[in-house]
């Protein structure tokens, strides 16, 4: 792009305007529209060709339909897409205003304003064409860590944990590979470390063997609880805040559990005195009767329990689709992901039964906890 461009364009981004794959992604539209006039044109057309599809040649989530979405039911994935979408949609709303502001910029293009020359679907694509093209660069510093790769999606194959990795020189981005290829073979790169969520939203597909997957777990002191005021201020002593959100980690569930557990008995708590040491304990030991351990241990197994109902099929019914070869491959990447939580979630509800097991008396009914935090299925 031409050096005033790139001044407009920080100007854009710095009040808020546009992000900045929404400044490509308009960029992107306009260019488009010149056709083979365009300096970028064989980008565009590799662009097209593509279609923000990744190397299970399906699209991102943001351009499937409402019941394709419907796959990824019972997911907090779903409401991720739906959310991005909103986002998108605030961007294009706002094109109108940029094209206004830096009239100068978009003199080269002899069309219609933003919203009047493409409609939003269109914008949307555009979107997702540019986002499928960000990569993570490694040895870099954090200013610099991302960089467009047109022709990355369409000739590599990103992998979670392999060694091979996109850097960065003065000039360019370069592919440092970890073995030698033959002629033909597929070229796989580390895609940076990105959850299976992130991976389907952005590139369209899911990593099984992805060691940075997880899930997140929101949690939230009672509103309700006549000490609300005084435990909001103690778990902000702590580093923890009034709606709170945990990540459990794939192989690392229990370590998640420990670390929820303090927050979780802040709520059964009463006496202002013993507020800071439950909060601050660390391990499964504390300061609660057995009883009201009990509840806080209960109120994790209902959770997860429910959190795997929300779910319209079992482990088993995923696993038994997977194994059908000619499943619709955007199912199959929505069954992947779904699969990979359900085994999280029911690592964490088995780590909590372990807990159970291990109180004096596991038999033990808990007892009333009206105020305890509440967790978001």
């Amino acid at each position: 792009m031409k050096e005033d461009s790139e001044v407009v364009n920080a100007e854009l981004l710095t009040t808020n305007k546009l992000s900045e794959l929404a400044c490509l992604a308009l960029y992107l539209m306009y260019e488009k529209k010149q056709g083979k006039k365009s300096f970028w044109y064989p980008f565009i057309r590799e662009l097209d060709r593509q279609r923000g599809r990744g190397q299970l040649a399906v699209e991102s989530p943001l351009l499937w339909s409402e019941s394709e979405l419907a796959y990824l039911d019972g997911s907090h994935t779903k409401a991720e897409v739906l959310g991005r979408e909103e986002g998108i949609k605030r961007e294009y709303n706002e094109l109108d205003t940029v094209w206004f502001m830096a009239g100068s910029l978009f003199q080269q293009y002899p069309f219609d304003i933003p919203t009047e020359a493409f409609p939003f679907e269109i914008f949307k694509q555009a979107f997702v064409a540019v986002q499928s093209c960000v990569v993570h660069l490694q040895k870099v510093t954090l200013a610099r860590r991302f960089a467009l790769v047109p022709l990355g999606p369409p000739l590599l194959a990103y992998k979670s944990n392999c060694k091979a990795m996109l850097t960065a020189t003065d000039t360019s981005v370069q592919l440092v590979v970890d073995c030698p290829y033959k002629a033909g073979d597929p070229i796989v790169v580390w895609c940076g470390p990105q959850p299976n969520s992130r991976l389907l939203l952005n590139y369209g597909f899911v990593d099984e063997d992805n060691p940075y997957d997880r899930i997140l777990i929101e949690a939230s002191l009672n509103t309700e609880d006549p000490q609300y005021q005084e435990k909001r201020m103690v778990a902000q002593r702590n580093g923890k805040l009034s709606v709170q959100t945990f990540l459990v980690h794939v192989g690392r569930e229990k370590e998640a559990i420990l670390e929820m557990l303090p927050y979780l008995r802040l709520g059964c708590i009463s006496n202002a005195a013993d507020m800071h040491s439950v909060i601050s304990s660390q391990g499964p030991t504390c300061l609660l009767s057995p009883c009201m351990e009990r509840a806080v241990l209960d109120q994790l197994v209902n959770y997860f329990e429910a959190r795997l109902v929300a779910y319209p099929t079992t482990l088993i019914e995923d696993e038994d689709m997977l194994a059908d070869c000619n499943l619709d491959p955007k199912k199959r990447v929505a069954v992947q992901l779904v699969k990979l939580e359900k085994k999280m979630i029911h690592a964490c509800l088995q780590a909590t039964y372990d807990f159970i097991h291990e109180l004096p008396d596991d038999t033990i009914s808990p007892c009333p906890a009206p105020f305890m935090p509440q967790l978001k299925i």
